[in-house]
């Protein structure tokens, strides 16, 4: 059984995998490995992104012969629309921008041939994005890393947001496993987006410490907060908390680990976890049906 999907085989991708494009963890290097196992590996510019930093990154992701995407923050692109430019530029398969209620950016993309996505926590922003012409939804429930909206969990917000709109829909939120992969697939998603499971793999960006503290903890080991966001003086409305790990004491720890962190317990390849998500999806895939 292909896990392939309508949406995957037209973006010219072998299966529906995406490394969500977290901000100071999947730089090019993660991108590439992700696009080289199959899926859609993603450049992510976070909140202290510019120009220059994405263009490094871009460097090190090198000459793909595989769909690569880049995902930015609207605010930042605000504060730096050259980061917009270099990105069009790059001319990626999948351009996400996500954070924002000014679709400027989605023309302007189109009119270079970019296919672009944004995140979306209720069928409301389903719905206001597809009017202002985004081509891809990413569903993104509150068990996700990193900001975003914790108004649903990934299942129900994923199956409220199918019912509502045409366009393609990408379930992220918790995600971190064969199984997890299996249920988002069976429920209707066009991929899956992960993020915390691509994070601790060799070719991410994140810091040995961090790596070992996600490797070790729980799944009940995450808390919303803004207390970094406002430390570091980002541009975060209140509503969009990011979801953090905690220390053992309890302690909100400036490391964003969604709610699925408790079911990654190894540092791998990229490839080996592509190739085990792949592998235990099927076989489950085809258990069930």
């Amino acid at each position: 059984m292909s896990l392939a999907t309508a949406w995957s085989t037209t973006v010219g991708i072998d299966v529906p995998i995406v490394n969500a494009p977290m901000g100071g963890a999947a730089g090019g290097r993660l991108a590439a490995a992700v696009s080289a196992a199959g899926g859609l590996g993603m450049i992510g510019m976070g909140s202290s992104a510019t120009a220059p930093l994405l263009r490094r990154q871009l460097v090190a992701l090198g000459k793909v012969h595989r769909p690569f995407g880049i995902g930015l923050v609207h605010w930042v692109i605000q504060d730096h629309p050259d980061l917009f430019d270099v990105a069009v530029a790059a001319r990626p398969a999948l351009l996400s921008v996500s954070f924002g209620e000014d679709w400027a950016w989605v023309q302007r993309a189109h009119d270079v041939g970019v296919t672009v996505a944004t995140q979306v926590a209720t069928v409301e922003a389903a719905r206001r994005a597809v009017d202002a012409g985004v081509d891809v939804l990413v569903a993104r429930g509150a068990e996700g890393g990193g900001h975003g909206e914790p108004a649903l969990g990934t299942l129900p917000l994923l199956a409220e947001v199918l019912d509502a709109v045409e366009a393609p829909v990408l379930a992220a939120g918790g995600i971190a496993s064969a199984r997890g992969v299996a249920a988002v697939l069976a429920a209707g998603a066009a991929g899956a987006w992960l993020g915390t499971v691509f994070a601790t793999c060799a070719e991410a960006l994140t810091k040995p410490a961090d790596r070992a503290a996600l490797l070790a903890a729980s799944g009940d080991a995450t808390a919303l907060t803004r207390e970094f966001d406002v430390a570091a003086g980002y541009r975060w409305p209140p509503s969009l908390p990011e979801r953090v790990l905690c220390n053992e004491a309890g302690v909100p720890t400036p490391v964003n680990a969604g709610q699925g962190v408790g079911l990654v317990t190894e540092a791998r390849p990229a490839a080996d976890v592509m190739a085990r998500l792949c592998w235990g999806a099927e076989e489950l895939l085809h258990r069930w049906c």
